[in-house]
């Protein structure tokens, strides 16, 4: 006989722990690095503060002088707001539990992040996590372990120290790690990191002593995301049912007992009679207090014993669960008045067409009407009496029209132009550098916005293209052939644009951002080729691409003009000379002013300090202020080569 058991989440995680993308040691410590860096930028950029984030990596002493896999300590701390102590606990130590789960953009989704990493620490060490946190003027430290088959937090221990005028959050993690095999990945993602966040101050701390740090090179932070309703066209079924479930309210009978006492039970009476002689004067709350006492029969003292699940004027029912038992009931309606009446008048909730307008994006009046016309439903017909079968219908028909306006972007928190060429040009130093932000648009009802940048030539280094991918500000590492940015790159016809893509030395930085991104993964690591994220990747590639196009005939031109004039400075002294002694002429030609003319003609097209007839192997130029970044003003920091390309 088979037997039936249930498992928590934070076991099933432990079970399944490649999922997450701690599948071995070396993705287990940039994962882990990964998670609590991301972390500490979604804090600080959700209280507008300038991120200072430091990341430690040391051996652990049991593991001084061993081989890797050995045991390391990642140690992450950022200037946030950080966390209120009595979340502490929760927060770290109960997988699927956090900030997360909302509708804007955040750079984590699952409610996984550092909770795994402290599982994965657990299970491969057996330490536990140490989290320190500050917060008005007090240093709070937890040290603390998952109970992993009933996924709780452990606390071990905890310490207050008073004084502290600090701020900002520290979060220690032992774990098994090959960090030899994973250096470059942690590399690439705190320089990549850099790149998409130049608002940031980045350290890595390495185990063999060394630093690498990147500094800020701007000030201005994007605007921080806001949470905003659904949109009618990303709605299932469930999703419906909970948001009319919602609006007409389950109840929680003890939050009234004092007050149903105070105001009702004055007297000896028994509860009918008592509500009912006062029952012009109760409160809405009170005679929805008083009524379901009546219908299910039970008594005050009772009240905290029982939830109160759902009203069915359908079924004339009335759904409930019992706290000591956690058993589900269920009892008619009683044909008692006033307070059947109450009860079905509660239950019923508002119409369907205020339902819509109250509980969906950029629904109107109008819009409303148009889309019941269109679902051939009853505005006026009240949400509670909708049966399974009309809600359904009613999501189905969301799916289906097309007169809904585009989600709103006020959710998402793009890095803007601005940001995203300084980053480029910090990092990579171009010769030529473009970037472009799509307008918003939208998938299954879940808005997004690409951003693309490219840049060609300076201090890229080799050849061919190279794409660095990013979602919500997170930079993608594994599985790049996966990605629908890979595949849009591989169909565009580059010989339109005069790119030769395989002999070129060509950056492409693609981001996006949404309220969900459409990993096909659970470790984050590639997006799906949705189409019409596929459509804004290759607008704006083929935009950037026509960009790049004009750059580089221009330095053709540009190179065949400075050629001409090398030509015509070089002969034309010689031509004055043989027509000066062919004509028996006295003196020569004014021939210099046309050099002068010449010299003019430089400067008006740009070439002058510039020589692309020598340039290095690379392709770079010199512009004009004298060095070879090709911006003249912005601070360099980090370095292109940080960058590394093994995808072992």
């Amino acid at each position: 006989m088979s037997i039936f058991a249930e498992i928590s989440p934070s076991e099933f995680f432990y079970r399944n722990r490649d999922l997450a993308g701690f599948s071995n040691p070396t993705r287990a410590i940039y994962m882990t690095v990964r998670e609590l860096v991301e972390n500490s930028l979604d804090a600080c950029d959700s209280s507008r503060i300038l991120p200072e984030i430091s990341v430690s990596i040391r051996e652990h002493s049991d593991a001084q002088g061993m081989p890797d896999p050995k045991q390391y300590t990642v140690t992450v701390k950022d200037n946030g707001p950080g966390i209120e102590p009595e979340y502490v606990p929760l927060a770290f130590g109960k997988v699927l539990y956090g900030t997360k789960f909302t509708l804007k953009q955040n750079r984590g989704m699952f409610g996984l992040g550092a909770t795994m990493a402290i599982l994965y620490g657990q299970i491969t060490t057996n330490k536990p996590a140490v989290i320190k946190t500050v917060r008005d003027g007090y240093a709070y430290e937890y040290v603390i372990m998952l109970d992993i088959q009933r996924n709780k937090p452990i606390v071990l221990g905890k310490n207050v120290a008073p004084g502290s005028d600090g701020r900002g959050l520290e979060i220690s993690i032992t774990l098994l790690g090959d960090y030899s095999k994973a250096q470059q990945k942690v590399r690439d993602y705190i320089a990549q990191t850099a790149l998409i966040t130049p608002y940031a101050d980045i350290v890595l701390e390495e185990p063999n002593g060394s630093s690498i740090s990147f500094k800020r090179i701007m000030d201005k932070m994007p605007n921080p995301p806001v949470e905003v309703k659904p949109h009618p066209a990303g709605i299932d079924v469930e999703t419906l049912r909970r948001l009319i479930q919602s609006e007409i309210g389950s109840i929680a009978l003890h939050e009234y007992k004092e007050r149903l006492i105070k105001d009702v039970l004055r007297s000896d009476k028994g509860i009918v009679d008592a509500a009912m002689e006062r029952w012009d004067r109760l409160s809405t709350s009170m005679k929805t207090a008083a009524s379901l006492l009546v219908m299910l029969d039970i008594s005050v003292e009772d009240m905290d014993k029982v939830k109160i699940d759902r009203i069915d004027p359908l079924a004339n029912e009335i759904h409930y669960t019992t706290l000591l038992d956690n058993a589900y009931k269920s009892v008619k309606i009683k044909d008692i008045e006033p307070f059947r009446s109450h009860l079905l008048s509660i239950a019923m909730g508002d119409t369907l067409l205020s339902f819509l307008v109250k509980n969906f994006q950029r629904v109107g009046l109008s819009t409303g009407k148009r889309f019941l016309e269109f679902a051939n439903m009853d505005g006026g017909k009240r949400i509670g009496m909708l049966s399974n079968e009309e809600i359904v219908k009613l999501a189905d028909a969301m799916h289906r029209y097309g007169g809904f306006l585009p989600p709103d972007a006020t959710c998402l928190s793009p890095i803007g132009e601005e940001a995203l060429e300084a980053g480029m040009r910090s990092i990579f130093k171009p010769e030529f550098v473009a970037v472009v932000q799509r307008p918003p648009s939208a998938y299954s009802g879940f808005p997004f916005i690409v951003e693309v940048g490219i840049a060609y030539g300076g201090s890229i280094e080799g050849k061919g293209i190279r794409l660095y991918r990013f979602a919500n500000k997170i930079p993608l590492l594994y599985d790049e052939g996966s990605d629908v940015a890979w595949k849009v790159i591989e169909e565009i016809d580059w010989q339109r644009y005069k790119v030769k893509e395989d002999e070129m030395p060509i950056v492409i930085v693609t981001h996006i951002c949404s309220t969900r991104i459409p990993y096909k993964t659970v470790g984050k690591e590639y997006i799906a080729d949705r189409p019409e994220i596929e459509y804004e990747l290759k607008n704006a590639i083929r935009f950037l691409a026509r960009r790049l196009s004009i750059h580089l005939s221009k330095k053709g031109s540009l190179a065949m003009a400075k050629k001409r004039l090398g030509l015509y400075s070089r002969y034309i002294p010689l031509l004055a000379r043989f027509a000066t002694e062919l004509s028996r002429a006295e003196r020569m030609p004014r021939y210099k002013a046309l050099l002068r003319l010449g010299e003019q003609y430089e400067q008006e097209i740009g070439l002058e300090g510039v020589d692309y007839t020598n340039s290095d192997s690379k392709g770079n130029g010199v512009d004009g202020d004298g060095d070879d970044d090709g911006d003249g003003d912005v601070e360099v920091v980090g370095d292109a080569n940080m960058i590394g390309y093994d995808d072992s």
